[in-house]
């Protein structure tokens, strides 16, 4: 899916992440793949490199990986069924993903987050808890 009647000879990786949605922002795709997240034709890449139609990009984000060909090139972030068109995801790699998603929402995990300060209402219960009060004295 390319823009204009000129097909554009490459597009920067960080942005095309962000314009087939996998990131919300340029910036969080920058991130990741400055982290080693990303990895195109096998390699670690940089935000600026260049990816043309065909390139193969392995997307590690929260637990979840991506193993997608490049089908079109696109700088813009455009709504997501025309995002879905830029990639074509490998069928393992998806029913790998699946499955994951399935286990977590089966065991609960990633339910809500635990960690952090406790609340007031965590607190009063601690206290309660930890205090013996006086009765019978």
């Amino acid at each position: 899916m390319s823009e204009g009647s000129g097909a554009p000879e490459g597009v920067r990786l960080d942005k095309w992440l962000w314009a087939a949605r996998f990131f919300k922002t340029r910036h969080l795709a920058v991130e990741a793949i400055n982290g080693g997240k990303i990895k195109v034709n096998a390699l670690r890449a940089k935000p600026a490199r260049a990816i043309a139609i065909g390139n193969r990009i392995e997307i590690q984000k929260g637990g979840l990986v991506w193993d997608v060909e490049v089908l079109g090139l696109s700088k813009q972030r455009r709504s997501a069924t025309e995002a879905a068109l830029l990639y074509r995801e490998e069928e393992a790699s998806r029913l790998k993903r699946q499955e994951i998603v399935r286990e977590r929402r089966d065991t609960g995990v990633g339910a809500g987050d635990t960690s952090g300060r406790p609340t007031k209402r965590d607190r009063r219960l601690i206290q309660r808890f930890k205090i013996p009060t006086d009765s019978g004295s």
